[in-house]
């Protein structure tokens, strides 16, 4: 199966690919880029989750890669989250513990909840993995430069 397409940046960043001027314009011109204009936390987060929403998306603004389609996605990661955090907090009673069953139901429940979670980090670029893979490195311009590997057999003249 080919690999998806690398965004210009990121090719260039890494330097394994020489593109003309025409192609990084042409490549420019053709990516998806993320509109951030008009990001709103949904109505049916509660206030809690919706400052946990504003949160997370101005980190992935910053990043470049949350647009306005991703809003719905970000919302469901932090209701799924927030199930998981839940039923986690349940497993630690006493109530349950003593209860096999209980434990049980409320241990799926949190298993359940944390495969929806970390699904949604991974699509939103929320861990360490998937941000490497949706990050644009930054390139440093004078480390860029190559020194002239045969500066060191050159003669002074004087």
């Amino acid at each position: 199966m080919a690999r998806p397409r690398l965004p210009v940046e990121v090719v260039q960043a890494r330097g394994a690919k020489h593109l003309t001027k025409a192609e990084i314009q042409e490549r420019n011109q053709s990516e998806v880029k993320p509109i951030a204009d008009n990001i709103v936390a949904p109505d049916y987060l509660t206030k809690k989750q919706k400052d946990e929403f504003y949160k997370i998306s101005s980190q992935l603004q910053k990043l470049k890669i949350m647009g306005e389609t991703d809003v719905d996605a970000l919302a469901r990661y932090i209701t799924a989250n927030d199930s998981y955090v839940h039923a986690t907090k349940k497993l630690r009673t006493a109530e349950v513990k003593a209860d096999p069953e209980l434990y049980d139901g409320w241990s799926k429940i949190q298993e359940r909840n944390f495969k929806m979670v970390r699904g949604a980090a991974n699509d939103l670029g929320l861990t360490i993995s998937s941000r490497c893979k949706l990050v644009v490195p930054e390139v440093n311009k004078e480390d860029t430069k190559k020194e002239n590997k045969f500066k060191k057999f050159e003669k002074s003249v004087g």
